[in-house]
């Protein structure tokens, strides 16, 4: 029997009503093409909003990883580190420069790259004689990593970081914006995430030279002749004029996203935390979380269903719910990689797969939807 419920999605799209005029100028000036002045526009807008020096519009938060790691040299033999507990865009771009990916775990405490396993990683290829050619810090569901022990162990040794907020656009570590830490960050717009573009994403950099010479290879790296000419590879990554619109609109409302996104999770943890055996996201004195996703973890033994049986009952009911990201290092196409533990015996990405779940949590979920949501939860804990 098909359920007759309205679907309730785990991140809908929340369009703000006023992407129509931004779309409609670029109609109106027949700014069809890629690029244009909303593209211009928005890289202006977003990297004021983040407060750094240079962005630049793409087709998507990959393309601006693996521009990222063109522009930092990684090439064929080269080692980079790169967070396991992600969504596989971390990673991939690594292989398309022919580099070796070296994955690392996340800490308990922020579900983000482990400063202790790093520290271990580097030791151990410092004595192999190898040091990393960069470093890919992912700031998973909306929160930042502890950014200054990453950072601390980078500059050590003198390895930048790359930093995907892919997740974490609007996220507050120590009062600067997640995504700014790196020599380069890198924003998505998915149709999933906290503001969307429907795809698209943004290299940002405080190194202007760096972001220039990514523009050039982002439009097929055609050179300054009045014939088609090109002395390098280039690639088909920028934004389109249409999109940059409705990137700009989206951008207006962020902050009321942010709230509306950080309520929800509230009303999940008021619902469900006094259960035992749930325990959700911590978030972290050091910043601010937009709770891009209400995530936590079940612990079967104490609660009595595990988190893929809640996906399934709830899917059931036409809900939406989702386990955490699977780690790279578990993934068949990583299977021969290195991966570094948080400490000796203990990896917590695999705890974390193991127990984790994602629920509903769209910026324009209505208080009915989720108490939906709540209701079909708690009948599975009962």
């Amino acid at each position: 029997m098909v359920n007759q419920l309205r679907r309730i999605y785990l991140s809908n799209p929340h369009m703000s009503g006023g992407e129509q005029k931004y779309i409609q100028h670029a109609f109106d000036s027949n700014w069809i093409a890629p690029l244009g002045p909303n593209v211009d526009a928005f890289e202006k807008e977003l990297a004021e909003y983040v407060g750094i020096r240079g962005a630049l519009a793409l087709s998507s938060g990959t393309a601006a990883i693996h521009l990222a790691l063109r522009l930092l040299g990684v090439g064929p033999g080269d080692l980079v580190f790169c967070s396991s507990l992600t969504f596989i865009a971390s990673a991939n771009p690594i292989l398309y420069q022919g580099a070796e990916p070296v994955f690392i775990d996340s800490e308990h405490l922020s579900w983000n790259m482990s400063p202790e396993a790093l520290k271990e990683a580097f030791l151990d290829t410092e004595s192999q004689g190898r040091t990393p050619k960069a470093v890919i810090v992912v700031n998973l569901y909306g929160q930042s990593a502890d950014m200054n022990r990453l950072l601390e162990t980078c500059d050590h040794y003198g390895v930048p970081v790359i930093e995907d907020a892919a997740e974490s656009l609007g996220a507050v570590y120590e009062d600067k914006a997640s995504g700014t830490f790196g020599k380069f960050g890198i924003y998505s717009f998915n149709g999933n995430k906290i503001i969307t573009t429907s795809g698209g994403g943004m290299l940002v950099s405080d190194d202007c030279n760096a972001l220039e010479k990514a523009r050039y290879w982002s439009t097929q790296a055609r050179d300054p002749a009045r014939h088609y000419q090109h002395s390098e590879v280039g690639y088909n990554y920028r934004l389109s004029n249409i999109l940059a619109g409705i990137g700009r609109a989206q951008l207006n409302v962020l902050e009321e996203r942010i709230k509306a996104r950080r309520l929800v999770f509230e009303r999940y943890k008021a619902a469900l935390s006094h259960i035992d055996g749930i325990d959700f996201m911590p978030e972290l004195s050091y910043g601010r979380s937009t709770r891009w996703l209400t995530a936590l973890t079940v612990d079967p033994k104490v609660c009595g269903v595990s988190p893929g049986e809640i996906v399934g009952a709830m899917e059931k009911e036409n809900i939406e719910a989702r386990p955490v990201w699977k780690p790279m290092h578990l993934q068949p196409l990583f299977q021969s990689c290195r991966y570094y533990f948080h400490s000796k015996g203990e990896s917590v990405s695999d705890k974390l797969f193991e127990k984790g779940l994602c629920l509903p949590s769209s910026s324009n979920l209505s208080e009915k939807e989720q108490e939906r949501v709540i209701t079909s939860l708690r009948k599975l804990f009962k």
